[in-house]
């Protein structure tokens, strides 16, 4: 019997672990294992399990259509493969390689050494422009473009189902998730697919510009990151569609939506780059990628609550908050300025605020979210500090104070450009005092960053960091580094 082990591949189009086991003529048990313990960490929540059902819902539906269904079970990983070859025996494993937390690295890890103990071949696949053990970048963009234009692999016409009996689908509570009110997007491949053709087909003209600010962008980004996060549909598949769709906007001379295209592809380029950076280097998500700046967080829970609730003082930032705790979603560049607003200005540990975020994220992707809460904290000692200033971001983004008003009713009163600054509103609001001044929280943090960056120890360790990750743009092509432009800056880089 041949196990296609689903993971964050939750699809049966250009799957090749599931491709390979139908054509070894065995039985073939797709199977997914509900883990209690993954779900336990502390980046875990009910909004991303809430994702996860809908895309196993709609793959089991998939697999049905081809004499399959997916096969449930519940507990630890080796538990699950351990009784099933007792079983049934197993003679391979099938499974797409995952770049994801030190949890589940370390659950690859013992798979495999069960695996081998156990004399079950177990065959792993790259899924999308992400290269294991490779040793350096060299050649990374040339490498993604060859993978993204391969022919994609068919969906099977028909599964040779093996007869296992599986587990009913837990829902949350069960796994210890608390509920969650969150309107989030929901699951599964074919929301991915209505997502990818009305992004393509007219959501994305005004891309570019509508990108930055937290309103435009909900509706003109093309909303897949979960999508791919959790492999409804692959990033050869969104590739490939772009590409299509850009020839077609060439054809019909529509300038505008060929350049929105182009930054769409340009940020699936960045999608798997950063990811490789976790490859890279899995501790990404507890030490400071720079030994330098461990010293810099002084936690504090009262402000960690404060900021993750939407209540700092700052109207913007707990705008962005309480959008994101409601819907799960928030563009990439209000990402980066309430990120850098914790660690700059409130002066919380990264790790801390970085798994509030990651719980409150349906799109929460490990690759992209860690290497990104570190840059935006200045800890990775070779990129340059953005320190956000959180009032201006609200004049910038929201001038009219729409988005404010929407999210923190408590300012429903104020007209702009005291809902930007009620403090200076001279009004009793029912709405709290800022936390800190954030003009001298900000000369204060970038002070203790310059101090360390002067320090000629911090040198050293900078060049390694350099040496072994490359910079932020090594590996990608010439256009994705050029490329700028109104509404589209380097921390824009990452909305899809």
């Amino acid at each position: 019997m041949e196990i296609v082990w689903f993971k964050r591949d939750l699809r049966v189009h250009d799957h090749a672990p599931l491709a390979a086991a139908c054509a070894s003529g065995r039985p073939v048990l797709p199977l997914y294992v509900v883990e209690p313990e993954l779900w336990a960490q502390p980046d875990a929540s009910g909004r991303q399990y809430g994702f996860v059902a809908d895309s196993l819902i709609d793959l089991d539906r998939s697999l049905a259509a081809r004499g399959g269904r997916l096969v449930l079970r519940v507990g630890e990983a080796v538990a699950v493969l351990d009784d099933l070859h007792r079983r049934h025996g197993l003679t391979a494993i099938h499974a797409h390689q995952e770049t994801g937390t030190l949890w589940s690295f370390a659950r690859d890890r013992a798979v495999r050494r069960w695996a081998r103990a156990a004399g079950v071949p177990m065959i792993e696949t790259q899924q999308h422009g992400v290269w294991r053990a490779h040793g350096n970048r060299d050649g990374w963009a040339a490498r993604w473009e060859g993978l993204m234009r391969a022919p994609r692999v068919p969906a099977p016409a028909s599964i040779p189902m093996a007869d296992v009996a599986g587990d009913p689908l837990p829902d949350a509570t069960a796994l210890g998730l608390a509920p969650d009110p969150c309107n989030r997007q929901p699951g599964g491949r074919r929301e991915g697919l209505a997502l990818l053709k009305s992004f393509l087909g007219e959501r994305g003209r005004p891309y570019r510009r509508a990108m930055s600010a937290p309103d435009s962008a909900a509706d003109h980004c093309s909303r897949l990151s979960p999508h791919l996060a959790l492999g409804t549909i692959s990033m050869r598949e969104a590739a490939q569609a772009a590409l299509a769709a850009r020839q077609r906007w060439k054809a019909a001379d529509d300038v505008t939506f060929v350049r929105a295209i182009d930054s769409f592809i340009s940020r699936l380029h960045w999608h798997c780059h950063f990811i490789q950076k976790l490859e890279d280097a899995p501790w990404l998500e507890a030490r400071c990628l720079h030994p330098a700046y461990d010293a810099l967080p002084a936690h504090d829970e009262e402000r960690l609550a404060a900021w993750a609730e939407g209540r700092t003082g700052w109207p913007f930032v707990d705008a962005c908050m309480r959008s994101l705790a409601a819907t799960g979603w928030l563009n990439f560049r209000m990402r980066a300025m309430v990120m850098a607003v914790a660690s700059y200005h409130l002066r919380l540990d990264w790790r801390q605020s970085g798994a509030v975020l990651a719980r409150l994220f349906t799109d929460y992707e490990p690759g992209i979210h860690w290497s990104q809460v570190q840059m935006q904290s200045g800890t990775t000692g070779t990129n340059i500090p953005r320190i956000y200033n959180p009032v201006k971001q609200g004049f910038d983004q929201d001038p009219d104070g729409r988005f404010i008003r929407r999210w923190v009713p408590e300012l429903a009163a104020l007209k702009a450009p005291l809902v930007h600054e009620p403090w200076k509103a001279g009004a009793d609001l029912a709405y709290p005092a800022p936390l800190v001044n954030h003009e001298d929280a900000a000369r204060a943090a970038k002070a203790a960053i310059t101090a360390i960056r002067r320090d000629p120890a911090h040198a050293g360790p900078a060049r390694a960091i350099v040496q072994r990750h490359g910079s932020r743009r090594a590996g990608l092509p010439d256009t994705t580094r050029r490329r700028k432009s109104a509404g589209e800056d380097r921390q824009g880089q990452l909305d899809l």
